[in-house]
């Protein structure tokens, strides 16, 4: 057996920042601010530049960077907000820990995003419904699933009929585009996750929120140290220990010196996996007003166990995004929700599985994956 193959490979991407990376390192180690040091204003302040958005609010992971957003916007019991059930737990599972109610609007097959079309009928039908009458529409959070944008333009006319906010879940969409504007600065504001397999990875948990509103960065900047006023003895409101460590801020800084030409790289990845493998499986579809980051390569089959199985024996890995769409999932029996009330995220379910994807992928690597489909 040749090399292995890494389904994300950070090792090489390492080496290839390891001199900046060292060196900011260095610096945090020398000031040793490691709590909201100066690499945090000067990470927001990059961020937000990139994004085009007015406020970048760094925080302790994805998950609290969807979660700081729904508590400035007072979510809480008998709110409704409407969401992908074709997605990792955290998008809904921070709605039901402030006591909301999450309500699951099936996907788009191609892109597999929130369908906007549905999540009008959503909205419609929650006072039709005996189960959800008594619930109040509050917020919408679509999910910019495997790297690509959902179609913001639809899902913020709708939202805005109704008067609700818009949260971009933008967790795998940091660097892709809609309409020639940047993932995160899509919807009223937008959350992206730092865990270390996302495309803009630091080396353990880290998150931000992104928004051109200046109460809302207010609020979030009060949240994430519990709800400080003047100082952090001047609690004002609820909220979290939701900092983001001063070094994992100086990791992703080092980071994104490489990170617009890796979003290349990625690209000419996902792009040669199309042309040699559209005859075998159904590849990704990007619709012609996005581009996608490629957090993910995706792929459907019908064939799918057996295309596992003949990876793996030929040393390749692949993963599932995502077995079970979050309305069958245990922790949200209690909703009700049953077989086939989402199809096509259940279909999706039994047909998708990822490929090896990063922006170090070399075309020899490629072809050993690619002839392992047809060994």
């Amino acid at each position: 057996m040749s090399d292995k193959i890494d389904f994300i490979d950070l090792k090489t991407q390492q080496q290839k920042i390891y001199p900046s990376l060292m060196n900011r390192i260095q610096r945090v180690l020398e000031h040793g601010q490691y709590i909201m040091g100066p690499e945090i204003k000067e990470l927001e302040e990059k961020l937000a530049a990139y994004v085009g958005v007015k406020h970048a609010v760094t925080c302790s992971s994805g998950t609290d960077a969807l979660l700081m957003p729904l508590m400035a916007y007072g979510v809480g019991p008998g709110d409704a907000i409407f969401t992908s059930p074709f997605t990792f737990i955290a998008t809904a599972e921070v709605i039901q820990i402030l006591g909301a109610t999450p309500v699951f609007v099936d996907i788009d097959p191609r892109t597999f995003n929130m369908n906007p079309e549905l999540l009008a009928q959503a909205i419609a039908n929650l006072a039709k419904n005996p189960g959800t009458a008594h619930l109040k529409p509050k917020g919408v959070m679509p999910v910019d699933l495997f790297g690509q944008p959902a179609d913001y333009d639809q899902i913020n006319a709708i939202a805005r009929q109704h008067g609700l906010f818009v949260l971009e879940d933008a967790a795998q969409s940091f660097g892709a585009t809609y309409k020639g504007r940047k993932a995160c600065s899509l919807a009223d504001c937008a959350a992206t996750s730092f865990f270390p397999a996302k495309p803009l990875g630091c080396y353990g948990d880290g998150g931000v929120v992104f928004t051109d509103s200046a109460e809302l960065a207010d609020t979030l900047r009060s949240i994430r140290v519990h709800g400080k006023g003047k100082d952090k003895y001047d609690n004002i409101r609820i909220g979290l220990n939701g900092r983001m460590d001063t070094l994992q801020a100086a990791i992703v800084l080092a980071k994104m010196e490489v990170f617009a030409q890796e979003v290349i790289d990625r690209q000419k990845v996902a792009e040669r996996y199309s042309r040699l493998l559209q005859d075998i499986v159904k590849v990704p579809f990007v619709a012609p007003e996005c581009t996608s980051v490629w957090a993910q390569y995706s792929v459907l089959s019908d064939r799918k166990a057996q295309l596992q199985q003949k990876l793996k024996d030929a040393g390749v890995p692949t993963a599932v995004y995502y077995p079970l769409p979050l309305h069958l999932q245990g922790a949200f029996a209690h909703l009700g929700c049953q077989p086939g009330d989402f199809p096509v995220s259940e279909e999706s379910s039994r047909l998708i599985f990822s490929l090896p994807m990063h922006p170090y992928l070399s075309d020899t690597i490629q072809d050993r994956i690619i002839s392992a489909f047809k060994g």
